[in-house]
Formats: structure tokens, sequence, C-alpha cells
């Protein structure tokens, strides 16, 4: 029996289950002390980071086993989840709606390319396979996408009736982003 498939399947579920239990005991009570758009940028900040998946390439020149296609698959998704996120980031900064559709596109595009890497993951046979900083995103970086996935999903239904426009218009004044009284 191959013991590395078990050890980076457990250790998956662990960070995935203390992520749960952060996610419960001190990041859900954090969210509902803040305005909503704060909550989601706070979540959104995870996902722009997910250009690392770019070392897929990186993994492969090292004998990773993933095929060009799985990899592209990988790298396309998570590039786009990162693009995504920053976008919203921005644009739920000036107050903008389109912040929120763009979080909702997040939360559909990360739960799609999650079945998509698991599906491709299992076809190509790489449970078990993952070494080095391949190991290291999987066990710790993408259980925190999926924990903060669920969040994010979380403070866009229950806060769906809360405005994200402050009182006054926003203004460039300055070169600075104010708002107006």
């Amino acid at each position: 029996m191959n013991h590395l498939i078990p050890a980076q399947a457990g250790a998956q579920l662990v960070s995935l289950a203390v992520y749960v239990m952060v996610a419960v005991w001190y990041v859900a009570p954090w969210l509902a002390r803040r305005k909503r758009t704060e909550a989601l940028i706070a979540l959104l900040w995870l996902h722009v980071f997910r250009y690392v998946a770019l070392q897929i390439f990186s993994a492969q020149q090292e004998g990773f086993p993933i095929s060009m296609g799985g990899a592209m698959e990988i790298v396309i998704g998570d590039v786009a989840g990162a693009i995504i996120a920053l976008t919203a980031i921005a644009l739920l900064r000036l107050r903008a709606n389109a912040g929120i559709a763009l979080a909702w596109l997040l939360v559909i595009e990360t739960a799609t390319d999650t079945v998509l890497n698991i599906r491709g993951g299992i076809e190509e046979h790489l449970m078990g396979a993952a070494g080095g900083v391949v190991w290291m995103i999987l066990v710790f970086y993408v259980p925190a996408i999926v924990v903060s996935v669920g969040l994010l999903a979380w403070q866009l239904v229950t806060r769906r009736h809360e405005a994200i426009k402050p009182n006054g218009a926003l203004q460039i004044a300055g070169g600075r982003l104010q708002e107006q009284s």
C-alpha cells in the first residue's frame, strides 16, 4: 500500500477540520462585527493568491505526474479565481454593486474549479503523488480556500440586504477616495 495516499488525504482532512474550527470560533464572530463590504473583502483576499497554482509547471518539471491538460485546467481555474477576487475587491472598495456580482461569480467558479480538480486528480491518479511545494499547497492552502469560499457564500446570503454604499457618495479628491457628507 502506498502510504503517501492516506498521509496526504489525512493531512488535507485535518487541515479542513482545523480551518472549520477557526472559522466557527474566530472568523465568523469577527466577520459579524464588520460591515458587509469589509467582511467580503477580507474573505476575498485569500483568493487573490491563487496564482500560486502556476507552481504546477515547476512541479511538473520536477516529476509531478500531471498531464499538461490537467496542469492547464488547474492554472486557468486558479488564475481566473485570483483575477476575479482582486477585481471584486477593487469594485467593493469603490462601493460598486458589481463587486457583489463578482464575489458570487468567485463562489461559483471556485466550487466548479474544486470539483474539476478533484475529478482530474482522480483520473490522473495524483493522490499521494504530491511532494514539496505541491504537497504544502494541497494540504494547507486548498482547504483554506474551500472554507473561505463557504464563508464568502454565507456572508453573501445572510447579509444580502445590507447596502454596500455609504451614506454619502464617494469622490476622488486630492488623489484619494473620500466619502462626501
